[in-house]
């Protein structure tokens, strides 16, 4: 598959990758922008994300609702996301529509309508999404308290989705600037998987977006994180029945030669019936009722996150000493040869397993040529966990989870007895 995709530079900066992949008569179209919410300026967060909301309204050549009614009359499935490092928009499309997706994404991206009835509408929508993802869903409050805690000085630290005193805030201005500025050519990758014509693309993309001119985008400060040299504990009251603990540990880049160590560790100590945290906190320890993590692929040093939802008569504080007990065996005395034989079958069976669609293809592409740097990074993934030793886990152990780097944040049941 690999030898199949072509990228194509316009001289106004557009990136485009081509790859026809002829298994059904549908094709994906991606779009993605290099701007997410490490973006964002201070008293600004959130704008990455209304912006994404704003996209769907109006252009120039196309009325309010127009766009959604055509591609819902054409059978299409479309979406968007918003995160750290990126923005994208995607279209599922059957395949004699290419020429028409070409001239509406390239419109959206050229003569977006903005005035102050469409942001006000927009803020409403995401003002209420504020409160049921985050002040009143506990679990996404708990998650905005850790990953702030965990972050002095990044960006990362920041909520994709604002705060809600920067996000009523937002003006009209702030608005057309941003567009003004990152959803421009020299910003965007579009990504084209399935069954279309090569040429046709071609041509589409370049009578569409060639004329559009490149932007000055301004590059992203360059922000080290300090390293963390003591844990940061936070707790508060929630409306949970029993207490949640969320550990959050500073993790590599996803570029970084660590991070397939880091995916191979998570495997062992935390997917599947017979791994280490598993059996721990729910089979045999019989603390918990649940518990997830999270391997941050980000494009800068992200945060490796555990979080365990405890049984009414157990505590956040026997659920954090179990982890770093299961964390500490596991950066002495590493894994084992069939333990990381196992999680690098599984890791590259998902791997694969993310690559059989067209958007599912065209995702990946645009993810690692966006967030990684380079397309190509997606095909190297095999081989990196190939590389992975014993050594490289324990030695990712020692550093990752470190007792002093951890963040701890712990959610109480709000009719709980004080806790000292």
């Amino acid at each position: 598959m690999q030898a199949l995709v072509e990228r194509h530079v316009l001289p106004n900066g557009l990136t485009a990758l081509l790859l026809v992949d002829r298994q059904a008569p549908v094709f994906s179209y991606q779009t993605w922008f290099r701007v997410g919410s490490r973006h964002e300026r201070p008293g600004k967060t959130g704008i990455a994300h209304l912006f994404e909301h704003l996209m769907f309204k109006e252009t120039k050549n196309m009325p309010e609702g127009e766009f959604d009614r055509t591609l819902e009359r054409w059978g299409a499935r479309v979406n968007a996301a918003t995160w750290l490092d990126w923005t994208y928009y995607y279209q599922d499309v059957p395949g004699d529509r290419l020429e028409d997706i070409v001239r509406m994404e390239a419109d959206r991206m050229e003569n977006m309508v903005l005035n102050e009835r469409q942001l006000e509408a927009e803020r409403e929508v995401v003002v209420n999404e504020r409160k049921q993802r985050v002040d009143n869903d506990p679990n996404g409050k708990l998650s905005e308290l850790l990953w702030d805690a965990a972050f002095v000085a990044h960006p990362y630290g920041k909520p994709t989705i604002g705060w809600m005193a920067d996000i009523e805030a937002l003006s009209l201005e702030d608005c057309i600037a941003f567009y003004g500025t990152y959803y421009a050519p020299n910003n965007a990758v579009v990504v084209i998987v399935g069954d279309f014509d090569r040429d046709v693309a071609l041509s589409a993309l370049e009578r569409h977006y060639g004329r559009l001119p490149a932007a000055e985008i301004p590059p992203p400060e360059r922000v080290i994180e300090p390293r963390q040299t003591a844990p940061v504990r936070l707790e508060t009251r929630l409306p949970l029945s029993g207490d949640r603990l969320m550990l959050g540990y500073k993790a590599p880049a996803m570029t970084d030669d660590d991070f397939p160590a880091l995916e191979v560790l998570n495997e062992v100590i935390a997917e599947g019936d017979s791994a280490r945290l598993q059996r721990a906190l729910v089979t045999e320890g019989e603390l918990a009722i649940g518990f997830s993590t999270m391997v941050p692929p980000f494009r800068e040093v992200g945060l490796y996150e555990v979080a365990v939802d405890l049984r009414e008569d157990a505590s956040a504080e026997q659920a954090e000493e179990t982890v770093l007990r299961v964390f500490e065996e596991v950066a002495r005395d590493g894994i084992t040869e069939a333990e990381l034989s196992r999680a690098r079958n599984k890791l590259e069976t998902r791997f694969w397993r993310g690559l059989q669609t067209a958007q599912q293809k065209a995702t990946s592409l645009a993810f690692w040529e966006v967030t990684g740097g380079d397309w190509r990074g997606l095909f190297a993934q095999s081989e990196r966990y190939n590389r992975v030793t014993l050594d490289d886990v324990r030695r990712v152990a020692r550093e990752v989870l470190r007792p002093e780097g951890r963040t701890v944040v712990v959610g109480r049941p709000d009719d709980a007895e004080d806790v000292a």
